[in-house]
């Protein structure tokens, strides 16, 4: 499966993979919500997965398909190569890291270790969790905090402008349980307003 909101790396990664001749993919999801849903199901053996994807942060959407779907494996295929990425997602349960300017025979090979039930990081990837294996003390904070599964889906639709009826609506939820979720995440984040909310976004790289 493929998971990234760009059409035209989607279709790419999809003819690229395809053309190997052992490789199918089952489906494609352009955000967050979808790849978790399209996920579970169709339970694929592996799911190539961008972390900037609208509705649901990355990291967040690895998180809930080692939930969903414990037996798929998640390759991290992203443009982030920082430490912190490359941490939050392997403690998410990603048993896979790729930078997107890795060779195409480089996500072929991941993509077959991870269906072999291994694992495959690029040597970004590999170089950040070797930095983590010297320096254990540097610990990193969930950037989400205390939030619950539903309140980082509500703080994702605030950060891209919804109103609470808006929440609400898309979200199949009342318009007082959309307005509790919202007063929670600000409380919990210890942020004022929207605009406090979209800069601890912009701060904590949640913000795609």
């Amino acid at each position: 499966m493929i998971a990234d909101d760009h059409t035209l790396v989607r279709e790419s990664l999809v003819n690229l993979l395809q053309a190997e001749g052992t490789i199918e993919v089952v489906a494609q999801a352009a955000d967050g919500p979808e790849t978790v849903a399209l996920a579970s199901a169709t339970h694929p053996d592996v799911v190539v997965a961008d972390l900037s994807m609208p509705g649901l942060n990355g990291i967040e959407v690895v998180r809930r398909l080692r939930e969903a779907v414990p037996a798929t494996r998640v390759l991290v295929l992203t443009m982030h190569q920082e430490e912190e990425y490359v941490l939050q997602a392997v403690r998410a349960g990603a048993a896979g890291y790729l930078v997107k300017d890795s060779a195409a025979s480089e996500l072929l090979t991941a993509v077959h270790s991870l269906h072999a039930g291994r694992s495959h990081f690029g040597p970004q990837a590999a170089k950040a969790m070797a930095e983590q294996m010297r320096h254990p003390e540097r610990a990193l904070e969930d950037p989400y905090g205390r939030l619950t599964a539903r309140e980082r889906e509500v703080f994702h639709l605030i950060v891209e402008g919804l109103t609470t009826k808006e929440i609400a609506r898309k979200l199949e939820i009342s318009a007082k349980t959309a307005e509790n979720h919202r007063t929670r995440v600000l409380d919990k984040l210890d942020v004022r307003n929207t605009a406090e909310l979209v800069r601890y976004a912009l701060r904590k790289g949640l913000l795609d």
